[in-house]
């Protein structure tokens, strides 16, 4: 099975000149943990619940003034939408994340993988054991 068959079409995004606050709005209307950073149709960074809350906490502006540049993280683990679903695990697994933006033939946002996707559509032993990979202390 690929990826392309059960990724989550489409992906919601955000720009680096976004602020902080309008990614966080976005995170919780849509109920998601994580935004792919995109510029000129290309990924640059991906920003996580996490990044912000831990942004929030180091600033003593609020998420208003803050841009996502200054918060995201630039290098971001991808996957191919041609990619088998365990190739795009074993991606997971290696580099403990529990989602993959998925790029398309041109290298631009196709959508978005989690091992959810993995659990519900494919199989929930291997949604378990890339859990296992990702959550192993290294």
């Amino acid at each position: 099975m690929l990826v392309q068959e059960i990724m989550t079409v489409p992906a919601n995004y955000t720009s680096p000149q976004d602020s902080a606050a309008s990614a966080a709005e976005q995170m919780q209307s849509l109920g998601i943990g994580v935004l792919p950073v995109v510029e000129e149709d290309r990924i640059v960074g991906i920003l996580t619940d996490r990044d912000l809350l831990l942004a929030l906490a180091r600033q003593d502006r609020g998420l208003k003034e803050l841009p996502i540049a200054a918060v995201m993280r630039p290098r971001v683990i991808c996957c191919r939408a041609e990619d088998t679903i365990e190739a795009a695990a074993a991606l997971m697994g290696d580099h403990q994340v529990r989602r993959l933006p998925v790029l398309d033939d041109e290298g631009h946002l196709a959508g978005l993988l989690s091992v959810t996707d993995i659990a519900v559509h494919v199989s929930e032993q291997l949604a378990g054991e890339t859990l296992g990979e990702i959550a192993e202390y290294r």
